[in-house]
């Protein structure tokens, strides 16, 4: 398997800036703004860009992890799968949702993770962040806020590495 970096961690820092003024300025600000991360590697996406919109707003974004586990539709059925999110709000009714994500492929994490949400109210609106889109899309969805789009073949992977400053890499099998 060969490993090709495609993005640094200073790239990936300017797409998050980027992003972050994205957020702001089509919400208005930040008031009602709620993050979520979907776990694993969308949660350190996520805290990234919420501290840019910290730094931007003077005030903090904290990030709640959405474990959407229980909601996929290709998880082996019959099998109990235990919630792993990490919500701190009571409820999100009303609320403008960034929900955050590091590599968006098919759409089934994104529509298992709009079942999640659901749990804690109805949202104002639910606004994609990823980081990388790879397109190959099987449900209708798409980002609201894209740091970078890159084709890739089916087989190959796309990884990002949040020990490395979330540096993206290409896997080609």
């Amino acid at each position: 398997m060969r490993r090709i970096r495609i993005l640094t961690s200073e790239q990936v820092a300017r797409m998050l800036d980027r992003m972050a003024f994205e957020v702001l300025e089509r919400n208005r600000g930040g008031a009602g703004l709620a993050v979520f991360g979907i776990l694993r590697k969308g949660v350190a996406v996520a805290e990234a860009l919420s501290s840019r919109l910290a730094q931007i707003e003077q005030r903090p974004f904290p990030v709640n992890a959405l474990d959407v586990r229980p909601y996929r539709d290709d998880r082996a059925m019959g099998i109990p799968v235990e919630d792993g999110s990490q919500v701190h709000v009571d409820t999100i009714t009303d609320q403008h949702i960034v929900l955050v994500d590091d590599v968006l492929f098919t759409g089934r994490t994104v529509r298992a993770a709009l079942d999640a949400l659901l749990r804690w109210g109805r949202p104002r609106s639910v606004q994609l962040a990823v980081l990388i889109d790879r397109g190959h899309r099987e449900f209708p969805i798409r980002a609201d806020y894209i740091g970078r789009t890159v084709p890739t073949k089916y087989q190959e992977r796309i990884v990002v590495a949040p020990d490395e400053g979330l540096a993206v890499y290409v896997e080609e099998t």
